[in-house]
């Protein structure tokens, strides 16, 4: 990332934790002296050190969860407004949490002042942040001045990120090619490779990207040796971005640059947050919904003969098998009373088939209301499934999956999803796909809360359960 725009990142989270702070202060002495709520027999400020440590501790975890700070889905350098919104939205409702559980003095419109006052705050800065930005921007000193060396398709997709992410904070120049007849969306072939160092001091170049086909690595070579002298950042883009499946990773071993081309999308504080989270929420639902788990059991069992859990190998994150539990919908001998998979028109997979002939009577009720998929918490405690992700397939499936669709495979499977709440078996396999990779690509524990909540609609209408 540029290094600019990185400062700005940091200098954007110390305003917020210090805009946090001012917040507090001023939501005190809204309550103090605002005539609303009931009276207060004592005014004398309610912030104690221990709450602002509270604050302090609360706010940047919840900011950086929720992905206030991440340019990969962000489209501007001070982030996006329903991001903000959403962040001190959950900060507010963890931080009133906390004070139910400690310092119940505390009074709660003090609570709602002051997230009316963070989000004032914090979004103020960002406009201001915004308008400086543009202002230096308009006035030739963007965060950084680009200058593209290829016309490829490589190049062409960095041009279009760059544009589309970042705006006017960081402006691409123009590009440079060797051939006379190159051109890349609009923008200004400056001239030929030999020429690029002469550009970087005339144009005062920030930063060089290399977006070259392989077939020219010593065109690259000499370029980079010759940049070595001058002020300027000089990035290569690899020419292989076909073969990046969902997220790449860059390591270094003993010197060794390592390039990942498939990595785990979730890893790190996402993953143990999500992790967290699954336990939690999961161990809730299982306190909660065990008496109905018995009675649903004991129903299958008079309902028809055979086993009320059934269990089924399934694929996991990366491939791994595992065995899945559902209560059974399907009579006992279902694969001997007909096809589990057929194909439609165009040859993709169908293996879910309204008014299916092989369904109980109860398993049709279950299937509807969705309760069949209740075992699956304990996939989810164990660590083989999540609460939320792309459905965990049958192996025979995954098999005829084209190369694509196994990027799904990159996370963790999960009891719900997004292609569930956007149709559910309406829609057809190699549709599902295309929703979980949307899934993928742009994963955060606000996406999992909002998919949740959808559920229980979804669910509740029976959309899409047969």
């Amino acid at each position: 990332m540029f290094t600019r725009l990185q400062r700005l990142i940091v200098y954007l989270w110390v305003i917020d934790v210090l805009g946090t702070q001012a917040a507090l202060l001023l939501a005190d002495y809204a309550r103090r002296f605002i005539p609303l709520g009931a009276p207060l027999d004592d005014p004398a400020s309610f912030l104690r050190p221990e709450l602002r440590l509270i604050v302090l501790a609360v706010y940047p975890v919840t900011f950086l969860a929720l992905a206030v700070y991440d340019l990969r889905r962000d489209t501007r350098p001070v982030g996006e407004p329903l991001s903000l919104a959403r962040a001190v939205l959950v900060g507010a409702f963890v931080f009133a949490g906390v004070l139910y559980f400690s310092y119940r003095d505390v009074p709660r419109l003090l609570v709602v002042y002051f997230a009316l006052a963070q989000l004032a705050l914090l979004a103020g800065a960002r406009l201001l942040i915004g308008a400086v930005l543009r202002l230096r921007s308009r006035g030739g000193r963007p965060l950084s001045r680009v200058l593209l060396v290829g016309t490829g398709e490589v190049a062409q997709r960095v041009a279009e990120e760059i544009r589309g992410r970042l705006g006017e904070s960081v402006v691409v120049l123009g590009c440079v090619d060797d051939d006379p007849a190159a051109e890349l969306g609009g923008l200004t072939v400056l001239g030929r490779l030999a020429e690029v160092p002469e550009l970087v001091r005339r144009l005062a170049v920030d930063d060089v990207i290399m977006a070259l086909p392989a077939s020219q690595y010593l065109a690259v070579e000499q370029l980079v040796y010759g940049l070595l002298t001058l002020p300027v950042r000089v990035r290569l883009v690899p020419d292989y971005l076909r073969l990046v499946v969902v997220q790449s990773s860059l390591e270094s071993l003993g010197g060794i640059p390592l390039i990942g081309l498939r990595e785990p999308r979730i890893t790190g504080l996402a993953w143990a947050i999500k992790r967290a989270f699954d336990i939690a929420a999961t161990l809730g639902l299982v306190l909660v919904s065990w008496p109905l788990m018995l009675l649903i059991a004991a129903a299958i069992k008079l309902d028809s003969p055979g086993p009320a859990i059934f269990t089924q190998e399934r694929v996991g994150e990366n491939g791994r098998l595992f065995r899945m539990h559902k209560f059974r919908t399907m009579y006992a001998d279902a694969e001997q009373r007909g096809p589990k998979l057929g194909f439609d028109a165009q040859g993709h997979a169908i293996y879910k088939w309204p008014n299916d002939s092989r369904v109980t009577r109860v398993g049709r009720w279950l299937r509807r209301t969705s309760l069949d998929e209740m075992p699956q918490f304990f996939n989810i405690l164990r660590g083989e499934m999540s609460l939320v992700g792309p459905r965990p397939e049958m192996r025979f499936l995954v098999d005829r999956y084209d190369a694509w669709q196994r990027q799904r495979l990159a996370v963790p499977p999960g009891l719900t999803g997004w292609w569930q709440v956007n149709g559910r078996s309406n829609l057809p396999m190699h549709l599902n796909t295309q929703f979980d990779l949307y899934y993928i690509r742009n994963y955060s524990l606000w996406l999992d809360v909002k998919i949740l909540w959808k559920t229980v609609w979804v669910v509740v209408r029976g959309q899409g359960a047969y």
